[in-house]
């Protein structure tokens, strides 16, 4: 026998569980059952695709209970563990979460439920135990199994099992009822059985107490939405999400003919936290025929709606086809495009009918479905359709349709304009001409709309044409001087000292209170794209963009006059430098030397004094 002790996060979570942070104490049972469960469905597909030789004609969950000895024994007869196994899942919580997690649970009045989370969610037996014992063995191994046990103080003893039947079993030993502080008598049949049924009746493997089978096992997915409660969905979504929120939207599927599945979905009430990492688990569950083939399949959902939570029940793909071959499946790919489309035409439904659970599901996942407009083609449209931006127009985000409605007589481009927040886009020396006349713009502060914008051509026939780029056509109150006009001399000068930073100067349309401002030609990335693409190691030349003037701006007209009286002034160059680095800080830039930029204005500034 071998004594060791927790990981030290694994310690605190301990201590977290023996205080009682859940607040149900009857989840302990739950927990169990749906790692129970989990090593059931893993025997089977090690059966199915990996050839293990092993019995999975009987997988079941037994559930025993001693009053005398005071203890509630939960076996299943699936996968098992190795020793290894054993101390890497119970001995420590890095596959669970760690630090992160016990942030969460310090923070939370009451923490997650944490279903299917071997290493985070036994723990929870601590609950109600003073002591609990492990014995386990792997399928398909030879020799003993390995038996576990603790007391939840910090250490736990692990040894051989000589005789251990193939499977795990898990035995509770509890500590006396305390009713006033929710710990019931876990060996009661009536709350067994509550329990069960509460949390676990969904299960697709029997759950057997003496002759009795305590779950209905029939799949949630295969039964008609009238048979099922809202209750029994969303602790079904519980299970499979591992989120404890209830979930924004169900979506039930079901196709027959000459090719069958049945697909049961959720729409989350809120971002998880690992969204936007690559490494998330992401996909929905696949069964075929019942029979569990694998977790979070990516092939059956795009990345773009990696938040959809669900299961796809197919009945006639093969149960031995590999991920690989898996990926080419026909079918596979036409139940992905129905459920994408699905899922876009509720979005839609929720936009037209539902505004507070749209407006709830946009703020969470807008920035993901927006991914979609990059690299699902076929979709784009419909992403367009359910796609809500801010604008101008007010401060209710507003739909691209609607943004067309609105449009003003002769207007034939959806204006835009990207930024980091909604304030610096709207002061924005680019929107003076737009906001004078009465032009709507939309305001877009999401990174990956810098991306899409790109890809997206047009909207019902309608351009999309940033503010800041190219030239700008909108009809002006005051006649604006040609560049060969009185300010060709200004412009020359301005270009020739500029030349490092700028590749033009010219005079503006779109100006009408700043001086100066700075936009890129038509065919050029943005500078939030370049600074985007340098983060990712992607180095290339530095774009130069264009200067434009306010010739109706004092600092231009004086500057021009300055200029004309005595070209060789000393003081003209650092006005330049000052009236581009204006520029630049006004549209939220970064100055290449803000120390000599901070001199230089200083320096003015005294003079003035």
């Amino acid at each position: 026998m071998e004594t060791l002790e927790f990981q030290a996060e694994a310690r605190q979570l301990l201590q977290l569980m023996v205080h009682s942070i859940y607040s149900n104490k009857d989840i302990f049972l739950r927990e169990l059952i749906s790692n129970a469960s989990d090593a059931l469905d893993k025997l089977r597909l090690a059966t199915l695709q990996d050839g293990l030789e092993a019995d999975a004609s009987d997988l079941h969950i037994e559930i025993a209970a001693d009053k005398e000895a005071r203890t509630l024994t939960v076996r299943d007869n699936g996968i098992g563990m190795t020793r290894d196994e054993v101390v890497d899942l119970i001995g420590t919580i890095a596959k669970s979460g760690t630090a992160e997690l016990l942030r969460k649970l310090k923070e939370a009045k009451e923490s997650p439920e944490l279903i299917g989370q071997f290493g985070v969610g036994f723990y929870s037996t601590f609950m109600v135990a003073d002591q609990v014992t492990l014995v386990t063995r792997k399928a398909g191994t030879e020799g003993h199994g390995t038996r576990w046990e603790s007391a939840g103080e910090g250490t736990f003893t692990i040894d051989d099992a000589p005789d251990a039947p193939v499977g795990t079993t898990v035995t509770v030993h509890l500590r006396p009822k305390d009713e006033e502080d929710a710990l019931y008598d876990y060996t009661d049949e009536w709350k067994i059985k509550e329990i069960v049924k509460k949390y676990s009746d969904f299960i697709s493997f029997p759950i057997k107490m003496g002759d009795d089978t305590l779950n209905s096992m029939k799949a949630l997915w295969a039964r008609p939405r009238s048979e099922v409660s809202d209750e029994e969905y969303h602790e079904f979504y519980r299970h499979i999400s591992h989120d404890w929120s209830e979930p924004l939207e169900i979506i039930n599927m079901r196709a027959e003919g000459t090719f069958e599945y049945e697909a049961l979905l959720f729409l989350p009430s809120r971002a998880p936290h690992d969204l936007f990492q690559r490494d998330s688990a992401r996909g929905l569950q696949l069964y075929v025929k019942r029979v569990f083939i694998m977790d979070d399949s990516r092939e059956l959902i795009p990345d773009y709606l990696r938040f959809v939570k669900g299961v796809v029940d197919a009945a006639d793909l093969s149960l031995n086809i590999s991920r690989e071959i898996l990926q080419q499946d026909r079918h596979i790919q036409m139940i992905r495009r129905r459920l994408v489309k699905k899922v876009l035409s509720t979005i839609k439904d929720l936009l037209n009918n539902n505004p507070e659970k749209y407006a709830t599901f946009w703020r969470e996942f807008g920035r993901a479905v927006k991914e979609g407009l990059l690299n699902d083609h076929d979709n784009q449209k419909a992403i367009l359709d359910v796609a809500t931006f801010s604008s101008t127009a007010g401060s209710e985000p507003t739909t691209l349709a609607a943004y067309v409605e609105r449009m003003k007589e002769g207007q034939e481009e959806i204006y835009f304009l990207t930024g980091e927040s909604r304030s610096q886009v709207e002061n924005s020396p680019h929107m003076e001409a737009f906001q004078a006349q009465g032009y709507e713009v939309l305001i877009l502060t999401d990174p990956v709309d810098e991306i899409w914008v790109e890809a997206v051509p047009d909207y019902d026939g309608k351009k999309l044409q940033s503010i800041a780029r190219g030239s700008v056509d909108l009809p002006s109150e005051k006649d604006t001087p040609e560049p060969e006009g009185d300010f060709a001399p200004l412009l020359g000068f301005l270009k020739e000292r500029l030349e490092e930073q700028i590749k033009d100067v010219r005079l503006s349309h779109r100006l009408t209170t700043s001086a100066a401002c700075l936009v890129s030609d038509a065919d050029d990335i943005t500078p939030t794209l370049e600074k985007m693409y340098r983060a990712m190691g992607q180095e290339g030349p530095r774009v130069k963009r264009i200067l434009e003037l306010n010739p109706n701006h004092p600092l231009v007209s004086g500057l021009r006059a300055a200029h004309e009286r005595d070209a060789s002034d000393e003081a003209l160059p650092e006005t330049a430098e000052l009236l581009y680095g204006t520029a630049l800080l006004a549209e939220g830039g970064d100055l290449d030397d803000p120390a000599r930029f901070a001199k230089l204005l200083a320096d003015r500034l005294a003079r003035t004094v």
